[in-house]
């Protein structure tokens, strides 16, 4: 008997508190709600029950230190889906400092956060899900290997295995001129992907795209996708889809 297909919601970049100020000295049009509208958007077939599993890859937040409002119209929408029973995966990205702050929200037992280096298996329709992770890390190449390590991935028993991460992957391309991120000290190798993953979930490039091969042209271990941001938050987004 064939196994029915998991039903993945992945997002990223939603950076609630974007234009957002918490007492705002001049009456003009913000588009802070518009971050909040767009996030709620993105969630609606989580929030219908439509999914089997929500995985934010980071900047949740746009700054660190959000006020209690922004924390809580950020986190309070990922909790009421993982309190209809859809699990939902965060990953700390780089806007949050690398850390999500605590909220009562995030002690409902269906948000996990990656807080550190680990992996974590669900039971999704009799499919056993590893979702490896960690938070955002600068000069991510010479720790990728350790980070790895950390996660534990290799000894789980799972049917199917993700990489969830916040950072930036060679050959993702971003802004108007379409600029190529290659290998440096915050871009990771694409042939430093371990084979073991069937996918790598992906935050911190604001355009949606799939990486399959590196710049050599050789197929990667695992496809890399970035859902892209949910809104705009520069001038160099002005012709992306969101």
């Amino acid at each position: 008997m064939k196994s029915e297909a998991l039903r993945i919601l992945l997002l990223a970049d939603t950076h609630i508190g974007f234009d957002m100020p918490h007492r705002p000295r001049i009456g003009i049009r913000r588009r802070g709600p518009d971050f909040v509208a767009n996030f709620e958007l993105a969630l609606h077939h989580a929030k219908s029950g439509n999914v089997d599993l929500v995985v934010h890859a980071g900047d949740l937040f746009h700054r660190r230190r959000a006020s209690p409002v922004v924390v809580e119209r950020a986190l309070m929408p990922l909790a009421k889906v993982a309190q209809i029973g859809v699990p939902v995966l965060l990953v700390p990205g780089n806007h949050e400092g690398s850390r999500i702050p605590l909220h009562l929200s995030t002690a409902t037992p269906n948000l996990h956060i990656f807080h550190r280096p680990g992996t974590i298996v669900l039971n999704l329709k009799g499919i056993r899900v590893g979702l490896a992770g960690f938070p955002f890390t600068r000069h991510v190449a010479g720790k990728f290997d350790r980070l790895l390590a950390e996660c534990g991935y290799e000894t789980v028993n799972a049917d199917c295995l993700l990489l969830c991460l916040h950072q930036s992957v060679e050959g993702a391309t971003v802004g108007v001129q379409n600029c190529t991120f290659r290998p440096g000290p915050d871009v990771i190798s694409g042939r430093n992907i371990p084979a073991a993953f069937d996918a790598v979930l992906a935050g911190h490039i604001h355009r949606g795209q799939q990486i399959t091969h590196d710049l050599a042209g050789r197929k990667l271990p695992a496809p890399v996708i970035y859902p892209g941001s949910t809104e705009r938050t520069s001038f160099a987004e002005r012709e992306e889809e969101k």
